[in-house]
């Protein structure tokens, strides 16, 4: 499978954090084939493993996606919403959403028109208690097939943009997923020494919580995160945001500098281009949890611009996505049992 392909087809399957079993049933399908051992585990985390004698790294990209649940049906039938991870209320009127009931139920998301608003309330943003999912249904039939808690995932499209981008929903963080997808297939031809995890975590999104205890069971020697940045964008602060067309590699506290050293050492033997971004305390990425499971791992972070996060149209450039791959490819082979000298000197 080409890895955009990939990335059309997890970006539509279901998985918000808590609940994600179809995403990483898809994940284990399409890895199994190019690894010697793969498990889902208890946390829904997915594993897959290329064997080889060296030391163990560990490299982790997060499959769970943002969403919304139900916390109440108002007497017209209309669904009032909470949230699963960071939803922003202002993206969401007018979208199209799915609402898992006892069947998928398409709805729309809707609120008070401007006409009908108050001068002060004009004013204000949204907040998510403004908004409701309309399903067309009277209260009787909607009672009838969903219920409290029911979840609901935002609209799916793939859209191909010009200048080699496209935009979808979820590429936080499975445009990271089918990065080590790429990388998987790649390492097909490439010897390594080192022992591979490729984790496909859960839950990240309240709170990296599938990475602590995948990190527990795989006990890595070496870890690698990935998920996505701020790209640049009209009117964001240029220190905090990235170009769409190569990776980031962050630098930090929580980030080891010899491991990072090794990443940027790598990929520049390969031509591949690295931006550098600064985070001066916690990442609130995987990369946290990964680098403090069991008595601590070296961590680096690595890292996907992306326009428009946490919203239906994440914008990403392909052949960065691509270059991914080829660098986690290219690391993995890399890895050798001296590193670990090399870390504490």
């Amino acid at each position: 499978m080409h890895i955009e392909d990939f990335l059309r087809e997890i970006t539509a399957i279901r998985g918000l954090s808590g609940d994600e079993a179809l995403v990483s049933a898809f994940v284990k399908e399409a890895f199994a084939p190019l690894c010697d051992e793969i498990t889902v585990d208890k946390m829904n985390n997915v594993i897959a493993r290329k064997k080889g004698p060296g030391p163990k790294v560990m490299f982790s990209a997060h499959l769970d996606e943002i969403g919304l649940m139900v916390v109440d049906i108002e007497k017209d039938g209309c669904l009032r919403l909470g949230n699963v991870g960071g939803v922003d209320p202002r993206i969401l009127p007018g979208q199209r959403v799915t609402v898992y009931g006892r069947e998928p139920l398409l709805g729309i998301i809707g609120a008070k028109p401007p006409h009908l608003l108050t001068d002060e309330d004009r004013k204000k943003n949204y907040l998510r208690e403004d908004l409701y999912v309309d399903l067309g249904f009277p209260y009787e039939k909607v009672k009838e097939l969903v219920q409290i808690g029911d979840q609901v995932q935002l609209e799916h499209r793939y859209v191909e943009l010009k200048n080699d981008q496209a935009a979808v929903k979820t590429c936080d963080d499975r445009a990271c997923v089918a990065i080590m997808y790429q990388a998987l297939k790649l390492l097909q031809n490439i010897r390594h020494e080192a022992d591979l995890y490729f984790v496909a975590s859960s839950q990240e999104e309240v709170g990296c919580r599938g990475v602590m205890t995948a990190a527990f069971g795989v006990d890595p020697d070496f870890g690698v995160a990935l998920d996505v940045c701020h790209a640049a964008t009209p009117g964001a602060p240029g220190w905090r945001t990235h170009k769409l067309d190569s990776l980031v590699a962050s630098m930090g506290p929580y980030i080891h500098p010899v491991l990072r050293r090794k990443l940027t050492e790598v990929a520049k033997d390969n031509n591949i281009a690295l931006q550098t971004a600064v985070v001066p305390r916690n990442t609130s990425t995987d990369a946290d949890e990964l680098g403090r499971a069991r008595a601590g791992v070296p961590t680096v972070l690595l890292e996907l611009p992306l326009k428009y996060m946490h919203t239906t149209v994440e914008t990403f450039n392909r052949n960065t996505l691509k270059e991914g791959g080829r660098l986690l490819a290219q690391f993995a082979a890399a890895v050798s049992a001296e590193w670990e000298d090399e870390l504490w000197t």
